[in-house]
């Protein structure tokens, strides 16, 4: 409670209330007299602040603070909240000490807010979240149990909702030994249209007779903890016992003593109820193979009762543990996997060429099919045919229409046999480059004449500016200089050139055709002639 009635007269009294952080909490004068009875006097409250002297509390001085009849309320209280306050009336005058504790994020409850009841076995056992203060003000109230565990008496891993209703959820039956744990009661409550929670535990203790109760060991019967070879590790065994039980540790050994094993007083403490709450630790030191697998029993005994929980050390998984067999076989396996991996990549970098021509003609995709465009590619040529220049235009206006268009299906504009006669060759051309999926240029040292130099021109803008079309460079004869070309064409001539060779060129699965296919736009292909078939040979000049 934190409400004391006092005489009316002038003295001073401390008195402490400790509350947990993020909760609602309140401060409240007890009279002897009814509100309305106690005078005319004006309520103050204080809060000592050191050199600063007391300084007055209002609603004014923090939107956390609130002020009913003779109740000091905090919406909610903080940890900067702890602290001397001070209620006046008149003559009246009463001190509080106000401590407020961190929150336990680990668990259910806060360990210094608990209290704490022992319930004999069979008698009448009744937990009750009722909460007279703010029973106005709740909506929802929610009743929780949890277990202790052998590490820690208040710590908890199983809070478990076991009953809720608007107001007060209650448990009220005969007392049974799997009644004992913590009951946490979670009030939830509006206040100016936020959401506060209230708590309230109760540690149930349940006693054998009314003397004694049968000691209990916290935590499962057997535990398995993993460790690490020369580290150290610490066993905590916690018990509730009377006052004369026995808690201590039995490690079975096999071989004498362990001389890096110590037993350690723990903590003892006393309950309200006469009643203890102790642990006992074991401490193994720089852990070695002789600890593990073996039995650490801790027991607690009284008259009549004996209970034992037990602790089995195990190693650790880690690489040493791996046979060195398995551990060689592993890393073979590893290695050759790594080795067919760097095959298989270094395969399909070299042979990607063939390997994409084989998936379009699997799947049979056609690319050209909803573009718009009319031409599979526009030829660009050295259009001087004088004997200088015949090879090169005998390539461009027979060879890859024969090979492209008769063989492949692809379907070519050439200047000298599409360009109507007699227009504007500047438009058309322009036009039929539109219409184009690709530009071949058949690339020379003679190439960059007045006749082609628009066309070059234009195919760079659909290319690099409009993104329409892709170049595709064939270097018909060597080229050793190419400044004469546009700075723009140079740089696309590193990523699709094909160099023209007139004696190694002779089929159509050569790897100069495959390149060129690659270039090309997927498309369905029916072949008129032989694959076998040869091509012309063209002597170099």
């Amino acid at each position: 409670m934190h409400c004391r009635e006092l005489p009316l007269a002038l003295f001073v009294l401390m008195f402490i209330s400790t509350s947990v952080e993020g909760e609602p909490f309140y401060l409240k004068y007890c009279s002897s007299l009814p509100e309305h009875e106690s005078g005319k006097s004006a309520v103050r409250w204080y809060k000592s602040s050191g050199s600063h002297g007391h300084v007055e509390l209002s609603p004014s001085s923090s939107p956390r603070i609130a002020l009913h009849g003779y109740a000091l309320e905090f919406w909610p209280v903080e940890l900067d909240d702890a602290g001397s306050y001070i209620f006046q009336r008149g003559n009246d005058t009463h001190n509080w000490k106000l401590n407020v504790t961190r929150r336990d994020k680990n668990s259910c409850f806060t360990k210094k807010l608990v209290v704490s009841r022992t319930v004999e076995v069979k008698q009448y056992l009744q937990v009750t979240c009722e909460n007279r203060y703010y029973q106005n003000l709740v909506n929802r109230t929610s009743l929780y149990k949890s277990l202790p565990n052998h590490w820690d008496f208040y710590s908890t891993n199983d809070c478990k909702k076991i009953a809720e209703n608007n107001k007060n959820p209650f448990i009220q039956k005969n007392a049974e030994f799997k009644d004992q744990g913590f009951y946490t009661c979670v009030s939830s409550l509006y206040h100016n249209g936020k959401l506060f929670n209230v708590t309230k535990t109760f540690n149930i203790a349940i006693a054998g007779d009314r003397n004694n109760i049968n000691p209990v060991l916290f935590g499962p019967e057997v535990n398995h903890i993993e460790v690490e070879l020369g580290k150290d590790v610490q066993l905590n065994c916690s018990a509730l016992i009377n006052d004369m039980d026995l808690v201590y540790w039995n490690v079975l050994k096999e071989n004498g003593t362990n001389p890096n094993v110590y037993e350690e007083e723990g903590m003892r403490i006393s309950t309200s109820e006469g009643k203890w709450h102790a642990s006992k630790i074991l401490r193994i030191e720089n852990i070695t193979e002789n600890n593990l697998n073996f039995s650490y029993n801790c027991t607690v005994v009284s008259e009549g009762s004996v209970d034992t929980i037990r602790f089995i050390l195990l190693k650790k998984e880690d690489m040493g543990d791996i046979p060195g067999h398995i551990f060689t076989r592993g890393m073979i396996i590893s290695a050759l996997v790594l080795v067919a991996v760097v095959c298989l990549v270094t395969m399909c970098v070299m042979y990607r060429v063939d390997l994409v021509l084989f998936y379009r003609h699997l799947i049979g995709r056609d690319e050209t099919l909803t573009d718009g465009k009319i031409y599979d590619a526009f030829v660009s040529y050295l259009k001087e045919c004088g004997p200088d220049h015949g090879e090169e235009h005998t390539f461009a206006v027979e060879i890859l229409p024969r090979v492209l268009e008769k063989h492949f299906g692809y379907k070519l504009c050439i200047f000298e046999r599409d360009v109507v006669p007699g227009g504007a060759v500047v438009d058309e051309i322009h036009s039929l480059i539109e219409k184009s999926r690709r530009l071949i240029i058949v690339l020379s040292e003679n190439y960059m004449s007045n006749e082609v130099r628009y066309e070059l021109e234009s195919g760079l803008h659909e290319a690099l500016v409009e993104r329409k079309i892709k170049i595709i460079l064939i270097e018909f004869t060597p080229v050793s200089n190419f400044t004469f070309l546009p700075q723009s064409l140079e740089l696309l001539k590193s990523h699709r050139v094909l160099k023209w060779k007139s004696d190694q060129y002779l089929s159509y699965d050569s790897r100069f055709w495959k390149n060129l296919l690659y270039l090309m736009p997927a498309k369905k292909v029916k072949p008129e002639r032989d694959e076998a078939e040869v091509l012309p040979v063209l002597s170099e000049s």
